[in-house]
């Protein structure tokens, strides 16, 4: 296939013994590629230097408060839903310098926050990560106030999607993201996208560039035009991703039902559940909440400002002189689910949920939102007399 067809989003079969290419192709364009990998009993993202680094013959079983890898019955290399990192961690990194100060004689010199960041090449992301991504362009970059860090790092992103097509219906996964209307299919948003197939003895990818970026790099690899039946085969697996998802939400006029719902009883029970451990939203690829913190030598000749990431499950967020506006955990959980699911929409014109289950899986308590949201529900259409969809 040519280069122009590619272009025109043509696709192609790239067979697995030609992946590395793909590594090859990005390293030479001075890209770090950064993919999944298995560490310490997770499939998390780092930096990889071959395909053979990638989590090959590997899937997850997850569940409300529980994650276990297990063998796959194939050499799958993308056989598995989602992990506890985001490529959150990337392009909004844990802790940032803002900048630095040295002493000069009688005043301060003020030097800029931290090194130029890398090119980074994102294999593997899913559909509800994109979106994630997105949601994080609307907050980062489409305001008045532009941050320069995130800018920075997303205009030099190389993103390589990969369709969901490996959940089986004995498979365990928390991922709704055909409710958010966010998978398992990626639609946009990448430079390059990859459905994996395993057919028989059979193992390629159906590949489509998605930029023009896409389109060089995907030239410069083995591949052949795309037969109808591997078309076919990529998209069964896709629509079997999306028939066999863990759970669901009715999402119709959800803004409204939190809204009038603020004194619902469930709050009460989720908070005698609910640990204020913040990791649903170290977990979630969409969550920004920071903090700042001011450092100096014991000389006092030199000092720093950090950005780190902090979470609204924290007593000292909300705090302000006299004392923290929730300093419950009742209000401390409302205050995350209701911004993630309906205040944030009035702000950014989105949900802030794109249905990859990181909050339940990594609950230590297996809170569930889905169900918090049915609870709420059940009692809001009873008191209103109305229906609500189905929900798994």
């Amino acid at each position: 296939m040519q280069k122009n067809a590619l272009r025109e989003g043509g696709k192609v079969a790239v067979q697995r013994r030609d992946l590395q290419l793909l590594f090859d192709a990005l390293a030479c364009r001075g890209y770090r590629v950064v993919g999944p990998t298995v560490r310490d009993g997770a499939i998390v993202y780092d930096e990889l230097s071959s395909v053979e680094d990638l989590p090959k013959g590997w899937t997850d079983r997850q569940g409300p408060g529980t994650y276990r890898l297990e063998k796959r019955a194939d050499d799958a290399l993308f056989g598995y839903a989602v992990g506890p990192h985001s490529w959150k961690k990337f392009l909004y990194p844990p802790q940032t310098r803002l900048w630095q100060a040295r002493r000069d004689g009688k005043s301060f010199e003020i030097l800029p926050g931290g090194e130029q960041p890398p090119k980074y090449a994102f294999l593997g992301v899913r559909s509800c990560e994109l979106h994630a991504i997105e949601v994080q362009d609307k907050v980062f970059l489409a305001g008045t106030h532009v941050d320069p860090g995130y800018q920075a790092r997303r205009e030099n992103a190389f993103i390589i999607a990969v369709h969901c097509g490996h959940f089986d219906s004995a498979g365990g996964n928390a991922c709704f993201c055909v409710s958010m209307n966010t998978g398992p299919k990626a639609a946009s948003g990448f430079d390059l996208a990859l459905a994996e197939v395993l057919d028989g003895g059979a193992h390629y990818f159906v590949a489509e560039a998605g930029t023009e970026a896409g389109a060089e790099a995907l030239s410069a690899i083995a591949h052949a035009p795309a037969r109808k039946e591997q078309e076919d085969a990529a998209e069964a697996a896709a629509a079997r991703a999306a028939a066999n998802m863990g759970r669901a939400m009715n999402t119709e006029g959800i803004k409204e039902l939190l809204e009038r719902n603020l004194e619902h009883h469930r709050w009460n029970d989720v908070a005698a559940r609910c640990l204020s451990c913040a990791n649903c939203t170290m977990a979630c690829p969409t969550c920004f909440c920071s903090t700042v913190e001011d450092t100096t030598d014991l000389s006092g000749d030199h000092a720093e400002r950090w950005r780190k990431w902090d979470s609204c499950f924290t007593m000292d967020f909300s705090y302000i002189h006299g004392g923290a506006i929730r300093s419950s955990t009742l209000s401390r959980y409302r205050q995350w689910m209701t911004h993630k699911l309906s205040s944030w929409i009035g702000q950014f014109g989105t949900s802030g949920c794109v249905g990859c289950g990181r909050c339940i899986v990594w609950c230590p308590v297996g809170i569930d939102i889905t169900q918090e949201v049915r609870a709420i529900r059940e009692t809001d259409n009873a008191k209103n007399g109305s229906n609500s969809a189905k929900e798994k």
